[in-house]
């Protein structure tokens, strides 16, 4: 249908500029803040890393088997016609319906929430505590109207075009990048001669639980069955910190190339950030002490499991530069999210065209404005996003979109058995590195992962699920709809 239309999508998003999509969309404010809260969760250096390194392996795995369904498929929409296409439309649909209410909407509002929280640490006035307005109750705040604000401010540029987009998304990830490697550095060299350094060492793999109950620090020790349901826990933030990556697939039809350029840059941009998250880990560790206190009088006092806010990378860059760290990485975090969510923002109105082409989303979403993009789902998109920003706080959402995530992150790799099967002679200019095994075991470490999250955290989990069934019915409403009406 996209080719029937006055305006065309516009292919300019080469190798570097698909892999600048995936890195800058992957890394936003949750490498510098949810380490804090894996570091309670787990209560161990050693298992620390292990769930940054677990959620990497996770992660770069269902990259290699994504590489296969987009040289399949080049087309715009991404996942969403490979759940379509290994499936059937209503499976397809109940992606498209979860990724607009919870996933990227959701994603988009927990980045920007983040922004603009590191950016009340440059301008006091702008944050959570300057209450706007009230209504019915509930608070309308400075900080969310920042959130808002980015958003309408990245949909805007993006609703000019895909150059004007592109451009924005090389600079910031190449910035933020830049200065996270530096950070790493830093806390590396540094390392060596750091008393936190050799007490983590000390008692790297001593794993527990710490909780804090009216002022009353509690610490549970850890064993056996409890250390794995633990690690799974913990992974939220490292997952979430880590998602994002597949939104280069939505955007194939404005790639060069897409049945080697999304490949290519699926693995280079997992794998680059996979490296960096860890290597950020150990540059925390080797600066901080892992445990601490909550009423610690400073950074070190309060280690990484207490640092201010979650801020664990302001506290190690404090260790390392001293008052001026504070100031620095709040900027950083600001680019670093600001970039991220115009990669967000850029990749995930293309579903809703995608879907509207189908007849299973609203028509008007499924046509291009002067500039060759999506206008109107980039409209909706930031409308909804900006509704979820008044919603709920930033772990709220985190917890909502993990869960969602893993249970369509595994159908679509269980997408390439039933394509292997079905379309034996399809053209596949990229097959999955180690099929059957390497997508197998990532299907099963990504189901194994959502159900401990249905048992640890059932107050988040189970409404994800509850919207992802909802779909249903929406779904043979529009099926409906577009038999009686030809669509919305």
């Amino acid at each position: 249908m996209a080719d029937d239309h006055e305006h065309a999508f516009r292919r300019e998003l080469k190798v570097l500029d698909s892999t600048m999509l995936v890195m800058g969309s992957m890394i936003g404010s949750g490498i510098f803040i949810v380490s804090a809260d894996i570091a309670r969760t787990v209560g161990s250096p050693g298992l620390l890393l292990l769930v940054w390194l677990i959620t990497g392996l996770v992660t770069v795995t269902a990259a290699l088997s994504y590489g296969e369904l987009a040289g399949m498929m080049p087309h715009a929409g991404g996942q969403y016609v490979y759940l379509r296409e290994a499936y059937n439309p209503l499976i397809g649909f109940l992606y498209g319906w979860t990724l607009f209410l919870v996933i990227q909407s959701g994603t988009i509002a927990a980045v920007a929430v983040a922004f603009a929280k590191f950016t009340a640490l440059l301008v006091p006035a702008l944050g959570e505590s300057t209450v706007l307005l009230t209504v019915f109750h509930h608070s309308v705040t400075a900080a969310q109207l920042v959130a808002i604000a980015t958003i309408l401010v990245l949909t805007l540029i993006n609703m000019r075009g895909i150059h004007g987009g592109r451009l924005v998304q090389n600079t910031f990830t190449i910035a933020k990048t830049t200065a996270l490697f530096g950070l790493i550095v830093v806390g590396l060299l540094l390392a060596h001669d750091h008393d936190a350094f050799t007490a983590n060492l000390s008692r790297f793999w001593e794993a527990s639980r710490t909780e804090v109950s009216q002022g009353v620090v509690s610490t549970i020790p850890l064993t056996g069955f409890g250390i794995l349901m633990a690690i799974g826990a913990a992974m939220v933030g490292s997952l979430f910190s880590s998602d994002a990556w597949n939104n280069i697939t939505f955007t194939a039809a404005e790639v060069v190339n897409p049945r080697r350029t999304i490949p290519v840059s699926l693995v280079l941009g997992t794998g680059i950030v996979t490296l960096l998250y860890l290597l950020a880990n150990v540059a925390y560790l080797g600066v901080l002490p892992f445990w601490g206190t909550p009423q610690g009088a400073d950074v070190l006092s309060r280690g990484m499991q207490f640092a201010s806010s979650d801020r664990v990378a302001t506290a190690a860059a404090w260790v390392m530069l001293g008052p001026p760290a504070a100031i620095l990485m709040a900027v950083l975090i600001m680019v670093s999210t600001f970039g991220c969510n115009n990669g967000l923002i850029l990749a995930g109105a293309r579903v809703q065209y995608a879907m509207a082409n189908d007849g299973l989303f609203f028509r008007k979403c499924g046509t291009l404005n002067r500039h060759g993009v999506p206008g109107v789902a980039l409209v909706i998109q930031a409308v909804w996003a900006s509704l979820l920003c008044l919603s709920g706080s930033y772990s709220d959402l985190l917890d909502y979109v993990v869960f969602a995530v893993l249970i369509f992150y595994a159908l679509t790799v269980a997408g390439i058995f039933v394509l292997r099967r079905r379309r034996p002679d399809a053209e596949r200019p990229y097959r999955a590195l180690g099929y059957p095994l390497i997508p197998a075991v990532y299907i099963l470490a990504a189901l194994a992962i959502a159900a401990d999250l249905l048992v640890v955290k059932p107050d988040f989990t189970w409404p994800g699920m509850i919207i992802v069934l909802l779909g249903i019915p929406v779904y043979y409403v529009w099926v409906f709809l577009r038999r009686g009406t030809a669509g919305l």
